[in-house]
């Protein structure tokens, strides 16, 4: 993984474990292949909706931070919370 892409993922695990009320149960599992970062985020089931949020606005901001990490860097990133 790329320095870049530690420091994205590093930055999703921060703001969802600041987030949540479990943070020990917060999981990323990242994968970085051929310019496109994937993060998945697994967190405890009552802690789902926190991430989510109203409407999606939690998850989109989470989201929206990552892929202004990532800068000029042609690096595609996505976020996404596992059922």
């Amino acid at each position: 993984m790329s320095e870049k892409a530690a420091r994205i993922e590093d930055l999703v695990r921060f703001l969802v474990t600041s987030l949540v009320d479990d943070p020990d149960q917060v999981t990323l599992l990242s994968e970085e292949e051929n310019g496109h970062l994937n993060i998945v985020i697994e967190v405890a089931e009552s802690d789902t909706g926190k991430i989510i949020g109203r409407s999606g606005r939690t998850i989109k901001s989470i989201r929206t931070l990552a892929r202004a990490a990532a800068g000029d860097n042609p690096l595609l990133v996505e976020v996404d919370v596992k059922d």
